[in-house]
């Protein structure tokens, strides 16, 4: 795949890209993590036997590719600090909101790929977008390919712009699953059932539904219409939404979250 891979941050998404490489057959001895906290280093180093490295220095000029696992407030200082060692390597982003023309700036080199993923990629069923600026060359993007394929599924935007709906959609949208989620476990319990009765049938229902979805090629509305008989307890719900003007105030709040990933950009990419 690549020689030698280097992660500056060690979080949870961090950490299910680097056991994907493991498990297609990178070896330890080709991951570093940049991790400030002695804590996390140790649980990486315990979970996976790779390198932990308290700070960036020498040792990221091995690197063939930077993978930037950082919170956005942090990005800056951290890019910064290693730019010295990192300007021949491949750059790939899982920040939130920060925008590769800053990437580029801080680090000194245009072979930027930022990707917007979200927490299924923890079990392998992540989606992530990705995009890169004009100096990324093919066999750069079948890196990274290859590199996010064992979290889920993926796929290229033309416009660095879209990734803030994105982010919007799928990067926070696990969230609302949860959100919903919550309110049918506890609805299902209200109604007699047990909690963990009606979480497991809150959440095979959403499992159910999305593979229906996935696997036919009617619309969301057609399939919603099926289940939808009228005068039927699915209709009751519906109308019940409906009169709540729920499916507007949910898409008010993804414009919402959308808005929110621009200001990040603003806010941290100076």
């Amino acid at each position: 795949m690549t020689s030698h891979i280097t992660f500056i941050g060690g979080g949870n998404m961090a950490s299910a890209i680097i056991g994907g490489l493991l498990r297609q057959g990178m070896t330890a001895q080709q991951i570093d993590v940049v991790e400030p906290y002695a804590e996390a280093r140790d649980k990486l180093q315990a979970q996976f036997g790779i390198t932990a490295l308290h700070g960036p220095g020498p040792a990221l000029a091995k690197a063939s590719l930077v993978v930037w696992a950082v919170k956005p407030q942090t990005f800056k200082e951290a890019a910064l600090q290693a730019s010295l060692h990192t300007g021949h390597a491949l750059h790939l982003s899982v920040a939130a909101g920060i925008r590769s023309d800053s990437i580029a700036g801080w680090l000194g080199t245009q072979r930027i790929v930022r990707a917007m993923p979200n927490t299924p990629a923890l079990v392998g069923k992540g989606m992530t977008a990705l995009f890169g600026r004009p100096a990324v060359t093919e066999a750069d993007r079948a890196l990274v390919d290859r590199v996010m394929a064992p979290t889920g599924q993926f796929l290229w935007v033309q416009a660095e712009s879209q990734l803030d709906a994105v982010t919007a959609l799928s990067g926070s949208g696990p969230a609302y699953v949860f959100y919903f989620l919550e309110a049918m476990t506890q609805a299902g319990a209200d109604m007699g059932l047990s909690r963990e009765q009606a979480h497991r049938l809150a959440v095979g229902t959403f499992v159910g539904a999305s593979e229906l979805a996935a696997a036919s090629d009617d619309p969301p509305e057609v399939l919603r219409q099926r289940v939808t008989s009228k005068g039927g307890t699915t209709y009751a719900a519906i109308l019940s939404m409906e009169q709540d003007d729920l499916k507007n105030a949910f898409m008010r709040a993804l414009h919402a979250a959308r808005h929110r990933a621009a200001e990040l950009g603003d806010e941290f990419g100076s």
